[in-house]
């Protein structure tokens, strides 16, 4: 029968090429769009907007950053959690500015390099003609979130600003890339461990509209002929998931609340899905509000389970394309041909 599928983002290839041809270009027929696999220092997704924009910022300091290797040897990126960057915002600071606008956060010159192998690509056959560039951004809450500031009343402080970085960076992306061939999609893992009460420090009551809310200015800023998409996750920094809910309730209701506060059209959300769970994680799919949106389940993992798990998602959610739980950049490189595999073989078999 076969479905369609959604790369999330990250692949840990050495090269966009390597991504594009090794990925894109055999599953390019069953995809919408492609991103670019996040290579390089972007693999490690937030930690590298830690250490390459917040580190270096003059109203901000660096209070914890990762431990050396076992050689001892500094590196920039965590392991875990209880490892990652933290910042305070100095004294005297009450609203950090970004300089350089649409080039500060350094999205907008990397999907510009990538878009250019991609349309090479393109040209070549190598990669499908209807396929469309997919930029990955991590949202204003998942990139500064809560346990990287220890003082969370420096949020107020550094998230005002972050936003009108983040919202020049994808104008910039908008501006430089023909619409037609472009999609943008919002990364949210905070948000969803803050819908259900996971994040220390703040009540789970209000989540949806504290993490939705971002997205009044974000997304309505995307002219439709973007494409636009959502990318929910439960976390991998440390393994996944970095969080276990028993149920999809809360997922799904941050879902419906961040395609309201979109102002505008959304083509897919993509909601992750946990191995050895029964019909009761996936019945509040039933009480998801798309509004047209595709809707794409992360099921492409632990395949001994995979029809299993369709099958009970079918019972509350009939149609649906499929994805893996989260990107791949932590990941070992060597286990990538089976991803691919994987992916392969859930798209023949959903």
């Amino acid at each position: 029968m076969g479905t369609d599928a959604l790369l999330v983002g990250s692949i840990p290839l050495d090269s966009v090429e390597d991504v594009f041809r090794e990925f894109g270009a055999p599953l390019g027929a069953s995809l919408k769009t492609l991103p670019d696999g996040e290579v390089g220092p972007r693999k490690h997704w937030i930690s590298r907007i830690h250490y390459q924009v917040l580190s270096g910022h003059p109203e901000l300091e660096a209070v914890q950053r990762p431990g050396p290797d076992e050689n001892g040897v500094e590196k920039q990126f965590p392991r875990n959690a209880s490892e990652a960057w933290w910042f305070k915002v100095k004294d005297g600071v009450e609203r950090v500015r970004f300089g350089d606008p649409g080039w500060r956060i350094g999205y907008a010159r990397d999907a510009i390099n990538s878009y250019f192998v991609f349309k090479t690509l393109r040209e070549k056959g190598v990669l499908p003609k209807h396929l469309r560039f997919q930029v990955s951004l991590a949202s204003v809450n998942s990139a500064l979130p809560p346990r990287i500031f220890p003082n969370h009343a420096d949020l107020a402080k550094i998230r005002p600003g972050f936003t009108d970085a983040l919202v020049a960076e994808a104008a910039m992306i908008v501006s430089k890339i023909p619409n037609e061939d472009l999609a943008i999609q919002w990364d949210c893992s905070t948000e969803v461990q803050d819908a259900y009460g996971a994040v220390q420090g703040f009540s789970a009551a209000d989540a949806v509209e504290r993490n939705s809310a971002q997205f009044r200015t974000l997304s309505k800023a995307i002219p439709e002929t973007v494409q636009l998409g959502y990318h929910l996750c439960f976390g991998t920094l440390g393994g996944w998931p970095r969080f276990a809910p028993p149920d999809l309730g809360a997922t799904v209701a941050l879902a419906n609340g961040v395609i309201e506060a979109s102002g505008r059209r959304v083509d897919w959300i993509h909601i992750p899905v946990l191995p050895d769970v029964g019909e009761n994680f996936f019945a509040p799919l039933k009480n998801l509000k798309p509004r047209g949106a595709r809707v794409y389940l992360g099921v492409v993992h632990h395949m001994d389970g995979f029809k299993e798990r369709i099958a009970m998602a079918r019972k509350f959610l009939p149609d649906f394309g499929v994805a893996g739980y989260c990107g791949f950049g932590r990941v070992p490189p060597k286990d990538l041909p089976q991803v691919l595999k994987e992916h392969q073989q859930a798209i023949a078999a959903a």
